[in-house]
């Protein structure tokens, strides 16, 4: 057996999954049926949440530098601006990552690339799965590469290859849902005009179509999202390019110079029966797709990946039972139909043509905005939902606890401090306040990172609790906690799961 996981697609998924792994010391086979990486992409928005996984693997910032921060989203309705948001600070305070940023899919998965080659791992390009076997202890796979067909064994299938997975299709999962009767298009225009800007992103409404308009910093060009207007053919010619730009121009007031890249695609809204069957796994687009509102979709597949390679990892290791591997499923599926039916809902609202709906865009939504830039709190809870921040785990089986208001499963709150112990991507002990003798005897014979920090006013205000325990997960989610440090009770939760950090070797045990 030559690598302990199979990946299957080298998207932005399945190279995060990969690196998830690698930094673990779990070797993977990636392979795609590509040439090799994408040229085009459809997917813009980097979110805080997925910042916030790459600053755990330090390269979060290299990201920042060279995408676009997001300070206003404008809404533009019939070619008038009729609100502002600023949200270059939305998150001022819940994250160090305070807006999305605007950076193309393909740069995106270069940079991934880039970071998974400095673990001596690359990808296999034209190389295809045709099917696999799995055996009581491990996979057997029948792998294609040009005219080669050759099997090879792992110890667990990962399908990160998208709405077609090849691997979804092996495990028989079911993908109900459905797909829009409205045709997508995305292109990259030079362009003028008021909707356009450096650090804007734009909601352009007409009639039953609308576009979204995102800076790209590498080429000085503005991405258009959109669906073509129903009165519009839905062929994606050089004929329909041009007419699709005469319309764009005069619906969204803009300027249109050149046209760099065009594509148009369906969109569908479905999520597969089950994440996982045995040894093989779905992540990302394999297991669920919606619309682009909201710019979730790549950060859901990442949200996954970061989910589950710590995970595999630990089984592999023998650092985690095998029963941790059915947390996947529970954590990430139900977030899955939460945001697939979410998106579907503010989509289906955006383009209908009932009388309600048209008032709700064009009347309510400009006179909403304002009063939204007024409130702190609902400005803040909105962060969290689009940042996916707010994402939680507290019915997961491998939750136990709650201290006041946190649960076991939210994502630590953020105190600044604190997330940078979150780089050693492992299990560590928080104490906000002292730590007692036993408990930093505890953490030091089980080779637990044992942190303190003060318990200040800022700890006090994230909800956090003097002198509690607070038992991180390495995804940043909070695994175990009690009000005092009953060191029995943390034996139970870590012999329950079998967990051992991965930091712990024989030298240190």
């Amino acid at each position: 057996m030559g690598s302990d996981v199979l990946i299957v697609g080298a998207g932005p998924t399945g190279l995060a999954l990969a690196l998830s792994m690698a930094k673990q010391g779990v070797s993977t086979k990636i392979i795609d049926k590509a040439a090799g990486p994408g040229t085009a992409s459809r997917a813009m928005a980097v979110m805080p949440r997925t910042l916030e996984f790459y600053d755990q693997f330090g390269f979060a910032d290299e990201m920042v530098t060279e995408s676009i921060k997001i300070e206003n989203i404008n809404l533009y309705v019939d070619g008038k601006k009729r609100a502002r948001m600023h949200v270059g600070s939305l998150g001022e305070g819940i994250s160090n990552y305070t807006s999305p940023f605007s950076f193309p899919q393909d740069e995106h998965e270069k940079l991934l690339l880039k970071k998974l080659s400095s673990f001596g791992v690359t990808v296999e390009w034209n190389t295809e799965l045709i099917s696999f076997q799995e055996r009581q202890n491990n996979v057997t796979a029948t792998l294609q590469s040009y005219d080669e067909t050759v099997e090879e064994v792992f110890l667990y299938v990962c399908g990160c290859d998208g709405a077609g997975s090849a691997v979804r299709q092996e495990i028989q999962a079911d993908f109900p849902g459905g797909t829009y009767e409205e045709k997508f298009y995305v292109m990259d225009i030079k362009a003028t005009g008021k909707p356009v800007g450096s650090h804007n992103l734009s909601l352009c409404l007409r009639d039953n179509s609308f576009v979204v308009l995102l800076p790209v910093r590498s080429t000085g060009t503005t991405r258009a999202i959109g669906v073509f207007p129903p009165q519009m053919s839905m062929q994606s010619d050089a004929g329909d390019n041009e007419q699709l730009v005469s319309f764009i121009e005069k619906a969204y007031q803009l300027q249109v110079s050149d046209v760099n890249w065009f594509s148009s695609y369906n969109v569908h809204h479905r999520v597969a029966s089950h994440f996982r069957k045995g040894r093989a796994f779905l992540v990302g687009d394999a297991a669920h797709i919606h619309s682009p509102a909201g710019g979730q979709g790549m950060n859901t597949g990442i949200g996954d990946a970061m989910n589950l390679g710590w995970k595999l990892a630990g089984v592999i290791q023998g650092k985690s039972n095998l029963k941790l591997l059915d947390t996947f499923e529970q954590e990430r599926k139900s977030f899955a139909e939460r945001l697939v039916n979410t998106t579907d809902q503010a989509f289906t609202r955006v383009v209908s043509k009932r009388l309600l709906d048209r008032v709700l865009r064009k009347q309510l939504a400009p006179v909403a905005i304002p009063f939204i830039n007024r409130s702190n709190r609902i400005r803040q809870g909105l962060f969290r939902v689009i940042s996916q921040t707010q994402i939680s785990y507290p019915n997961s089986s491998i939750s136990k606890g709650e201290v006041g208001d946190i649960q076991a499963g939210d994502r630590l709150p953020y105190t600044k401090e604190n997330y940078k112990s979150l780089q050693m991507v492992d299990w560590q002990v928080h104490i906000y306040g002292s730590a007692t003798s036993k408990m930093q005897h505890f953490c030091y014979e089980n080779g637990i990172k044992l942190y303190t920090f003060s318990f200040d006013s800022i700890a006090e205000g994230k909800g956090l609790q003097k002198e509690a325990i607070y038992l991180i997960r390495p995804d940043g989610h909070i695994g175990f906690t009690n009000s005092h440090q009953d060191i029995n009770k943390l034996k139970a939760y870590l012999d329950h799961w079998g967990i051992i950090p991965f930091r712990k070797t024989k030298s240190n045990s």
